[in-house]
């Protein structure tokens, strides 16, 4: 297993399919993974510490869990099967759950959980991005910084 950060979300063109890219920590590979609108705003809420007026439903997941006492310990993005991505959100109960992986890294930046990826998916769908190309990561990042989550369409409160 490789951790991974969330370097952000953004809409592909001209498909208008937002992407959220994760990076490997300690390497040079980059994960992108396709999402849905909802989750997209709900990663970019999260990433910019936004508080939603009404809970969505990754922050009431978040309460829940505080509620019950059970801490999330890590989330694992394990396999991609034709072209499906599959993650598990690990407890510290021991007790694991297959989830999709964008509403695991969406839980994963409320509650401060790392993230990881497994040597199969890295190098299956991983992009290298050598050093000299760190200026065009950088140009995401500021792309990044200036949108909203509103930019990824509407989300129910």
């Amino acid at each position: 297993m490789n951790e991974l950060d969330v370097v952000g979300v953004r809409v592909e063109m001209p498909t208008n399919q937002p992407i959220v890219l994760l990076r490997e920590v300690g390497g040079d590979r980059y994960l992108p993974i396709w999402i849905g609108p909802g989750e997209a705003t709900a990663i970019a809420f999260a990433q910019q510490g936004m508080t939603p007026a009404r809970p969505l439903t990754h922050d009431l997941f978040k309460d829940v869990l505080e509620a019950v006492g059970q801490e999330l310990t890590a989330v694992r993005i394990m396999d991609l099967r034709e072209g499906v991505f599959y993650a598990e959100l690990v407890f510290a109960s021991g007790v694991e759950v297959s989830a999709r992986p964008s509403d695991a890294i969406a839980l994963a930046l409320r509650t401060g959980t790392p993230i990881y990826g497994s040597d199969g998916v890295l190098d299956d769908a991983g992009i290298a991005i050598p050093d000299e190309q760190e200026d065009e990561v950088e140009k995401f990042r500021e792309f990044l910084d200036q949108i909203s989550p509103e930019d990824f369409g509407s989300s129910s409160q």
